[in-house]
């Protein structure tokens, strides 16, 4: 199982830790004549609900070398998911969830805090050690 395998179910588990259930692992996405097939690899979407509230959420394990790469990726990859959720199940609110340790360096970058509240991305901070949620920001 690779990293990234890890950190999907880690974010997985500490979704559950805070009493959400997991409804879709991955969330397809369909807009026309476009369909987002989410890669069954290590960055997948995960679909929960909790006390009517709908949220998907995009795990990022930020493990290549190069964070800026990895973020230009996730920021696209998270454009794409708003637009596909906005059309076709807007009452869901989507998070971008981001390990600890790359919150805590990558993320407090001007570059990253700029693209954050720029492109209003809502995060989830993940610990993948603890698999517990560090901290929703939106």
């Amino acid at each position: 199982m690779s990293a990234r395998d890890l950190f999907h179910e880690a974010v997985k588990r500490a979704l559950q830790k805070q009493q959400w259930a997991i409804t879709h692992d991955p969330l397809e996405l369909e807009l026309d004549e476009v369909t987002l097939k989410i890669d069954l690899g290590a960055e997948r979407l995960i679909a929960a609900e909790r006390g009517g509230e709908k949220i998907a959420v995009e795990v990022k394990s930020f493990a290549s070398p190069s964070a800026v790469s990895e973020f230009h990726t996730a920021l696209g990859q998270f454009l794409n998911y708003q637009i596909m959720i906005e059309e076709n199940e807007p009452d869901r609110f989507l998070y971008l969830a981001v390990p600890l340790e790359t919150y805590e360096t990558f993320f407090q970058t001007r570059l990253a805090q700029i693209a954050v509240l720029r492109h209003q991305l809502s995060l989830l901070i993940y610990d993948p050690i603890l698999e517990e949620i560090v901290q929703w920001i939106s």
